[in-house]
């Protein structure tokens, strides 16, 4: 099978897609023919060694969380899914199962979704039943981002009129966090560049503030002298986060989903509830996330889609190219397994 793979350390140009032997199912272990596999920020820190001590990987390393496909075969002990099954989802890399158990329990874990087949473990709320009208193109978008965006939510404990700034919302979480607060009945500011304005309104935006032309908190704190319910952290470390933080009403929340940052719990007043959320997949949250895309609530986002051979420079746009949304490798073939 074809697969990308990295024998070692370091940016996107280390990423090959070279042939491999197609991995073959454990007890409790299925095989997935892969139709498309979503790419994310956490694959480049995996990738690039920063987040090692969590994450070590064993190489040759293929890449990929995100993933869309059909079940061709199953281990021992395998109850949840058949052979034939349309399925979508995400897993992690072996060697993260601490990791791991943040995003899943029991823990989501995976040889590597960007190849034309990987093994996942089977009996994970990771993985879901992929929906009659969901494409498996947009399927392999929903998962990290989706997981992450419901967490933002459920943390927030939003109602109808309450007020939040996202900030970075343009890329795949805030495509996905900003239309669930709308529809939720929030009033969300959007920072992003000026070319992404138009893409946030369409998304549910209230207001969209250029972070390029004016200053966040100054701007925020115009539209709202006493600050608003809840600011979404999508993107800053630092002081920048001391500044954004420094707009949130009083008793409100920062929601910081930055991994490995400094504790957001630092960086506000000791009167606003600040911490780090993680995407966490609980029973039926996938399935709720594809009913959401179905009904449109999730609009589709797919920025740019990128046959297998080219998922290295997917890597490399995704490190180094400004995206909005969600970048996508798509991977036809036959079913038949080879090596």
């Amino acid at each position: 099978m074809r697969a990308v793979v990295a024998h070692e350390y370091g940016t996107p140009e280390v990423l090959r897609v070279t042939e491999t032997a197609v991995p073959q199912p454990g007890p409790r272990q299925i095989l997935v023919r892969i139709r498309a596999a979503g790419l994310n920020p956490m694959d480049l820190r995996n990738l690039d060694g920063s987040v090692r001590e969590m994450v070590p990987l064993s190489f040759p390393y293929t890449p990929g969380a995100d993933f869309a496909g059909t079940v061709i075969d199953i281990g021992s002990d395998v109850t949840s899914f058949a052979p034939g099954d349309e399925i979508f989802g995400a897993g992690l890399p072996r060697g993260a199962a601490a990791l791991a158990d943040l995003l899943s329990t029991p823990a989501s874990l995976t040889t590597g979704a960007m190849a034309e087949y990987a093994v996942f473990e089977a009996d994970t709320p990771a993985l879901a039943v992929r929906p009659p009208g969901l494409a498996a193109d947009r399927a392999a978008t929903l998962p990290i981002a989706g997981l992450t965006a419901l967490a933002l939510l459920r943390a927030g404990e939003f109602r109808t009129g309450h007020t939040a700034l996202v900030v970075g919302a343009a890329g795949g979480v805030g495509c996905a966090v900003v239309p669930l607060l709308a529809a939720a009945g929030v009033r969300v500011v959007a920072t992003a560049i000026a070319a992404d304005q138009d893409l946030l309104r369409g998304l549910g935006a209230a207001e969209v503030i250029d972070y390029r032309a004016v200053g966040t908190a100054a701007e925020t704190r115009r539209l709202f002298p006493d600050g608003v319910d809840a600011v979404l952290n999508l993107a800053l470390t630092g002081p920048a986060l001391r500044e954004i933080g420094a707009v949130v009403a009083t008793g409100g929340r920062l929601l910081d989903i930055v991994y490995g940052g400094p504790d957001p719990a630092d960086s506000v007043r000791s009167d606003v509830r600040a911490h780090t959320v993680y995407g966490t997949a609980g029973p039926g949250d996938l399935d709720l996330l594809a009913e959401q895309a179905v009904a449109g609530i999730l609009p589709d986002t797919v920025a740019r889609r990128y046959p297998l051979a080219d998922a290295p420079r997917a890597y490399a746009d995704l490190a180094g190219a400004h995206i909005r949304g969600k970048l996508v490798v798509t991977v036809p073939g036959d079913d038949a397994p080879g090596r």
